[in-house]
């Protein structure tokens, strides 16, 4: 099997990650992230049209009515249409868009109108960040525990980079971010670190049986050996989500979207960031096996 000198490159690939991770600060500092309406608070309002509609009709209407930060998707099926207004909820808001979207010449049917409370969105926001620091610090307690405190660290890191990133394109493009987009982040975390683990079981693995101190063809026979697992894990993955970002419509849109960004950066931070951050943090063999052990063992052979 052909060897890949992932370690080699590991420099243009920190130059790589250091700058997509100062775009994404960047964005999130000064344009931050689009919220929708599960943080914000805001109206829904969904109706029922006879014959699917053009949404960029339906969203130009409410707009010529005098709505604002309109948000216009398909529910269900193409017949349905789910209005989001970032706005207070009136009792009739639900009859109003339906007698404006009457007006364009549609037979439209007036299914449900809802307020989110922009308290509730706020207690959204505050516990999804709680829980996604809660994860993080889990993580690192299980990868100490399991392997060793570099470990932790590298894996922590990468963690953080990947959920950075996605979250950097998604205030760059200023996408909807809800709180399927959130379930999504916490998906990638778990992917990223089932990933990572793979890697540093082998690398840790690899250190026990090799007699060198070379760190960094250690490491490379360990992304080789899992390399085949790993791109047909990514692969297959990626297959099933571009099916969903095609095909599954605009309410699992940014879902499928946030997955598949999340499923690449996490795929490239397990090699560049988790694995390479051990040889900044000058991982060695006594890290994993006591000097007295390793003695003991030499002294034993004849």
């Amino acid at each position: 099997m052909r060897q890949f000198d992932f370690m080699g490159k590991r420099r243009l690939a920190f130059i790589g990650s250091g700058v997509l991770l100062l775009v994404s600060l960047i964005t999130l500092l000064f344009q931050q992230l689009n919220l929708g309406l599960d943080f914000t608070g805001g109206t829904l309002v969904e109706v029922r049209y006879a014959a699917a509609p053009a949404l960029d009709a339906v969203r130009q209407a409410l707009e010529g009515a005098g709505f604002q930060d309109v948000s216009v998707q398909t529910f269900g099926s193409a017949n349905e249409v789910l209005v989001r207004l970032q706005q207070a909820f009136d009792p009739g808001v639900g009859e109003q868009v339906t007698q404006i979207l009457r007006q364009t010449g549609e037979n439209v049917d007036l299914v449900r109108a809802e307020f989110v409370g922009a308290q509730v969105g706020g207690q959204l926001r505050d516990q999804s960040g709680l829980g996604m620091l809660v994860a993080l610090g889990v993580v690192m307690l299980y990868v100490a525990f399991r392997f060793q405190y570099k470990f932790a660290f590298g894996a922590l890191l990468a963690l953080v980079h990947d959920v950075i990133i996605v979250l950097g394109v998604f205030s760059l493009f200023q996408l909807d971010f809800d709180l399927t987009v959130l379930a999504a982040i916490l998906a990638v975390i778990g992917y990223s670190l089932n990933d990572t683990i793979i890697v540093y079981d082998r690398i840790r693995e690899n250190i026990r049986k090799s007699r060198t101190d070379d760190m960094a063809s250690i490491f490379n026979d360990a992304i080789n050996q899992t390399l085949s697992r790993t791109l047909a894990t990514s692969g297959t993955t990626l297959l099933v989500l571009l099916a969903l970002l095609l095909l599954g419509g605009d309410m699992i849109h940014n879902f499928a979207l946030a997955l598949i960004i999340g499923v690449g950066i996490g795929t490239f931070s397990s090699v560049y960031v988790a694995s390479a951050l051990l040889i900044v943090l000058k991982l060695q063999r006594e890290d994993l096996i006591p000097a007295k052990k390793e003695n003991a063992e030499e002294e034993e052979l004849p």
